[in-house]
């Protein structure tokens, strides 16, 4: 899989700009602000329909632009379709394949995938733990698309959960008011337990089929390092039933643990159950006594960096052994890695069908990735012969 033709219209700072790209490796070569970043930045939005770098969409529009469009024509299997997608803040967003538009936006995420390691991946292990379950979702939506709808039907009900769990905690105390909101309360309840169980269940066979391939890409990255030396493991906001592959106990499970905390919900306004409150838990090596070490707190800078570097590699072979040699973002990494780092991680990724790479320099960019060059500056994107 790769993209062979990218053009945008009024996203980021481009008001208008058309790129032809090769498989194999591609560099974006410029200086800090001059726009190498949106390029790949576009890219990794048709696949997620959200940005590695942003919360929201609205700055992803040009200043003073109503909407931006996003197209690439992406070739799989010998086959070209041409994906595009209005991005609209404030109003819904639109997509179309080859001209016909989608029923629904989210119908896009899946027809092209991308991996992305960026500076902001330190975040992955030294950050809070929406962090770690925004990476989990994302590569679940990426495996099996039709889990975009799951996980927006989730943040809609827990919207609505905590919105009733606020006007039954100010109501007074056995009160008309309380006792309608507590009944309806109960409904939303069975919904969450329900469609928490499937992302919980989702989530937990995530991350047992990362993990070899987490173990084997922080010894390949770190050199020297045991392959068990890296580890995750997933942590519940509550106690998982004996057997969490049973859909229904897991539901029951959740169900429970909800009803065993209403009080406090109540009390605070918030859903203080469910896999909005769990986290991926990141070991590296152990004590003297057996204990795995947490990488947050424990480990050095560069260690954080091999780790953080490890989660995405990891990723990437997970999905190419699903059957996709998905598209390989590497945005202005290769300067926060020293020459050894630079050397093994290009010579990890160069077979890839398609990588993009960018950097401020093109010193920054290993000879195993020489490929196609282009200078971006002066919102001009040119192709070096």
């Amino acid at each position: 899989m790769y993209v062979s033709h990218l053009v945008l219209h009024d996203f980021r700072s481009y008001a208008d700009v058309e790129v032809v790209l090769d498989p194999g490796a591609t560099a974006f070569i410029g200086s800090n602000g001059q726009g190498k970043t949106n390029l790949v930045e576009a890219i990794d939005y048709l696949s997620r329909l959200s940005s590695h770098r942003v919360a929201t969409d609205a700055p992803l529009v040009r200043a003073g632009a109503d909407q931006a469009v996003i197209r690439a024509a992406v070739v799989r299997d010998g086959r070209t379709a041409v994906l595009e997608v209005e991005i609209n803040p404030g109003r819904a967003n639109r997509a179309r394949v080859n001209k016909s538009p989608l029923p629904r936006t989210r119908d896009l995420v899946g027809l092209v995938r991308t991996v992305v390691f960026s500076p902001e991946d330190l975040a992955l292990v030294k950050g809070d733990p929406a962090e770690r379950r925004r990476f989990l979702d994302d590569l679940l939506v990426l495996r099996t698309p039709r889990l975009a709808g799951v996980r927006s039907d989730y943040e809609r009900i827990l919207r609505q959960r905590n919105s009733l769990l606020k006007t039954a905690g100010h109501a007074r105390r056995g009160s008309t008011s309380q006792d309608s909101a507590l009944s309806t309360l109960g409904v939303w309840n069975s919904h969450l337990a329900r469609v928490g169980a499937e992302i919980l269940d989702e989530r937990l066979r995530l991350v047992a089929d990362l993990r070899p391939y987490l173990g084997d890409a922080y010894a390949t990255v770190a050199r020297g390092a045991a392959r068990d030396a890296a580890e995750a493991e997933y942590r519940s906001s509550f106690a998982l039933p004996t057997d969490s592959s049973d859909r229904g106990a897991m539901t029951d499970a959740l169900l429970a643990a909800v009803a065993e905390r209403q009080n406090d919900e109540l009390d605070r306004g918030v859903s203080l159950v469910g896999p909005h409150r769990d986290d991926l838990v990141l070991t590296l090596g152990a004590s003297d006594d057996g204990t795995r070490l947490p990488v947050r707190g424990y480990a050095s800078h560069g260690e954080s960096w091999s780790f953080a570097l490890a989660l995405r590699l990891a990723s990437y072979d997970l999905l190419r052994a699903d059957g996709d040699d998905p598209i390989l973002v590497l945005d202005d990494v290769f300067a926060e890695l020293d020459v050894e780092r630079r050397a093994q991680l290009a010579e990890l990724v160069a077979g890839a069908e398609q990588v993009l790479v960018t950097a401020a320099v093109d010193d920054d960019v290993p000879e195993k990735l020489a490929g196609t060059r282009f200078r971006v500056g002066a919102g001009a994107v040119t192709r070096v012969d």
